[in-house]
């Protein structure tokens, strides 16, 4: 088994954990750009299956995915590090930081869904990263549960890595998130984006009224569940305002 892990920059660790069965390349090469201007090293494990990463794909749980994460971070981070895990990310930012808290001192939850979520829109990552569905229906349910109105989900076209959103889909089945909803004790940022349909609006306020002061809440406005691509700027400006305090 092997973690490729794409190492950026120098200074304090910071991890980005990618979305559901995609890589964490692309999708994030602007805030690791802008958290490297900055004075950060950031490190972007791949999941197995993508890039250089390799291992067994199939009866899985989310802590064997937290233990390859774990192991990069023992290996290449000096310190405690902050994490940003976007969608699927933040689930495995959760499962890290609950069974490996002496390696984690923050956590960012991007587009973190609410504890219900529409079925229709629950299924759509099945569908956009199976590349033997119509392209006409991929891009229509990008359209609804990925993206704002007005911007082009066919950015997100590519990037997907089917066998490993199995793998993923698969480990939360066999684990489930009540044991680590809470993500430890650490302090925490959750960046909602206003168009989301993974949290609708009555869900916002679900992680303050739970977990309490430990949590700022961030909305960006005019993004869904993609995010990253979508306001890119507004994104990275909450997460180093809010990160700076562990420089």
């Amino acid at each position: 088994m092997a973690i490729e892990t794409f190492i950026d920059g120098a200074g304090p660790p910071f991890v980005i954990l990618s979305s559901y069965g995609r890589d964490g390349g692309t999708d994030y090469d602007d805030i690791t750009g802008r958290l490297v201007e900055v004075g950060w090293q950031v490190l972007r494990p791949q999941p197995r299956g993508v890039a250089g990463s390799t291992g067994p794909m199939r009866e899985l749980t989310l802590h064997d995915l937290a233990d390859d994460v774990a192991m990069c971070l023992r290996a290449l981070a000096e310190e405690p590090v902050v994490i940003l895990g976007h969608a699927f990310g933040n689930v495995l930012a959760r499962v890290v930081t609950t069974d490996h808290p002496e390696l984690v001192r923050a956590v960012v939850l991007a587009a973190a869904e609410g504890s219900e979520v529409p079925p229709e829109i629950g299924k759509a990552p099945s569908i956009v990263s199976n590349p033997s569905e119509p392209e006409a229906e991929r891009l229509a349910t990008l359209r609804k549960a990925f993206f704002a109105p007005d911007h082009d989900p066919s950015v997100w076209l590519n990037g997907w890595y089917h066998d490993t959103y199995l793998m993923q889909h698969e480990a939360v089945k066999a684990s489930g998130l009540k044991d680590s909803w809470a993500c430890g004790t650490v302090p925490l940022l959750q960046i909602i984006a206003d168009h989301d349909p993974f949290i609708p609006a009555p869900y916002w306020k679900e992680m303050t009224d739970q977990l309490g002061a430990r949590v700022t809440k961030i909305v960006v406005s005019d993004a869904s569940h993609a995010l990253f691509p979508e306001q890119p700027g507004a994104v990275a400006e909450a997460v180093l305002t809010w990160a700076q305090q562990w420089r």
